[in-house]
């Protein structure tokens, strides 16, 4: 089971007693413009993780940068995320969750503003840095605040409603993102977070500033921190620039793996040991918080690969505008807003392993049913499969998060929360990476093989060729629509590889599931199994 020790230094509580820092559940409109100003917040957070990517071409010309270039505006938000997000449970202590939680909303429209405003991409960069950074407790944060603000009979319920914000969010970004840069100029989709994140902040204060939890004064863990810093850094940057630099094949790329790697290994060994760790890592001693996290991590990292994956394939190969592109994946989150509530409602009563099993059993269904995807494939035959996603989606962030933080004391929420998304967010970005490369390797083996049928010996092939020069094209150009075409087949092929790959892993990670131990099921979801959707962002 976890490690459910208190924090040390802690006072040990008398049985029966709340633990410190407790306060008995918010009511009536309290509870109502906590909620929403909260998912304001967490909205506003997750809705900039997507919002720059359709944007990034008009900020690249206006900036008088290349679109390589203008990808930093991405990879610098990341970076700076993934280092403040494990965090959390330090910050928390130092300062309390409330005032880090309005400090990061007021830091982040800050930010926003000075995005907005920058003049040139290394100042556009370095805000981006500032808001990432600031960015990254607010979603443990905004978990742990509405825990304390309803009954814990409610808390799944409440975390469900919590995670429908966050799966309506980044579908938004991308639609957003674009309307605004196409119709406004793109400096406003940072503007736009100034006026919510400023109502989300008053409200929070307003509501909760008399809620504050317990501070400890814990000394600065700076070689830990640098440790962090570098290696999160160097891998980030590994997976964001490997493909442009050709991987291992570059010293760059080379330099920042063993910069990674050997970062990572004195982390370790650090964090195990220092007294004060700005990263608990012994969280992971509990069984229902290693593999829990292990599971939410790899499947998050298939999942948002292939999300990556589908509008790539759909606008590079299947002639799709990105607001074609758009309206296909998107309804992704159609059925998991209809259905999380559900899943809250029933989460203490019902066994959370079974409800995992049946999300990793739909999402390699969906994975099957896209690997047998042609480029024949009509808008309905590529929709269906998104809308059935939705099933799996909403069954698998509450019920998986429930397990891995099940067993822990609410003192030690907020840094399991931190650290389960922290390796979540990186193996999404790993995922990304990989579905991506593994995508033109396959797409480059598979041209091989169909370009070998292209030769003087194939009656099909010199028909096609008599063809297009029949209708006017010389040969070169007849041979380079073939190309084209074999181009398309050869991704497509690539694709459905991955699709198929993903849906083996998914009935893989099952296994995994079953390691963790169930949480008690006594009609009310313990305040670990209410933080059901830390995954969902």
């Amino acid at each position: 089971m976890a490690d459910t020790a208190a924090a040390p230094g802690a006072a040990p509580a008398k049985p029966g007693t709340p633990p410190a820092g407790a306060h008995p559940p918010l009511e009536g409109s309290a509870r109502l413009w906590g909620t929403l100003a909260i998912s304001a917040a967490t909205f506003m957070n997750v809705l900039d993780t997507s919002i720059a990517n359709v944007s990034l071409p008009a900020i690249a010309g206006d900036l008088g940068v290349s679109p390589n270039q203008g990808t930093w505006v991405i990879t610098s938000f990341a970076v700076a995320n993934a280092i403040a997000v494990p965090l959390t449970g330090w910050l928390t202590q130092r300062l309390g969750q409330v005032r880090l939680m309005v400090a990061s909303v007021l830091l982040f429209v800050l930010a926003s503003l000075l995005c907005g405003l920058a003049p040139n991409m290394p100042t556009l960069i370095a805000f981006r840095v500032l808001q990432g950074f600031v960015a990254g407790p607010m979603i443990p944060l905004s978990q742990a605040l509405l825990l304390q603000s309803y009954p814990r009979a409610q808390a799944g319920r409440a975390m469900a409603a919590w995670a429908m914000t966050t799966l309506v969010a980044p579908v938004m970004g991308p639609l957003m993102g674009g309307w605004i840069t196409d119709n406004i100029a793109w400096p406003w989709i940072f503007y736009i977070n100034v006026p919510v994140g400023l109502l989300a902040a008053f409200f929070i204060w307003r509501i909760y500033h008399r809620r504050e939890s317990v501070v400890r004064k814990l000394p600065i863990d700076r070689i830990g921190l640098a440790l962090l810093i570098v290696w999160i850094a160097a891998l980030q940057m590994v997976l964001d620039l490997g493909k442009e630099h050709d991987w291992f094949a570059s010293p760059l790329i080379v330099g920042l793996a063993l910069t990674a790697i050997v970062g990572f290994a004195f982390f370790i060994a650090w964090e195990l040991t220092d007294e004060h760790p700005v990263v608990d890592l012994k969280l992971f001693k509990g069984r229902n918080f290693w593999a829990g996290t292990m599971a939410v991590s790899v499947a998050y990292g298939l999942f948002f690969g292939n999300v990556v994956l589908l509008p790539l394939w759909l606008q590079q190969f299947m002639g799709y505008t990105a607001t074609d592109a758009g309206m296909v994946t998107a309804p992704v989150g159609l059925l998991a807003i209809v259905l999380s509530p559900f899943v809250g409602r029933t989460i203490a009563k019902v066994d959370a392993r079974r409800y995992v099993t049946f999300s990793f059993a739909v999402f390699a269904v969906v994975m099957l049913m896209r690997s047998h995807f042609s480029t024949q494939a009509d808008f309905n035959t590529i929709l269906i499969p998104t809308i059935v996603q939705g099933v799996a989606v909403a069954f698998f962030f509450i019920p998986l998060n429930t397990l891995t933080l099940s067993g822990l004391t609410p003192d030690r929420i907020p840094a399991a929360a931190g650290l389960s998304n922290f390796v979540r967010i990186t193996f999404g970005a790993v995922g990304t990476s990989v579905a991506t490369t593994v995508w033109e390797s396959r797409a480059a083996l598979h041209h091989a093989h169909l370009a070998e049928a292209i030769n003087h010996g194939s009656p099909a092939a010199q028909a096609a060729l008599a063809g297009l020069a029949n209708g006017g094209m010389t040969q070169p150009q007849a041979l380079a629509a073939i190309d084209r075409l074999l181009q398309q087949q050869a991704f497509t092929m690539a694709a459905n590889d991955i699709f198929w790959l993903s849906s083996m892993l998914f009935l893989a990670l099952i296994p995994l599931v079953w390691l963790t131990r169930v949480p008690r099921r006594d009609g009310a979801p313990s305040a670990a199994a209410a933080e059901a959707a830390a995954g969902a962002h």
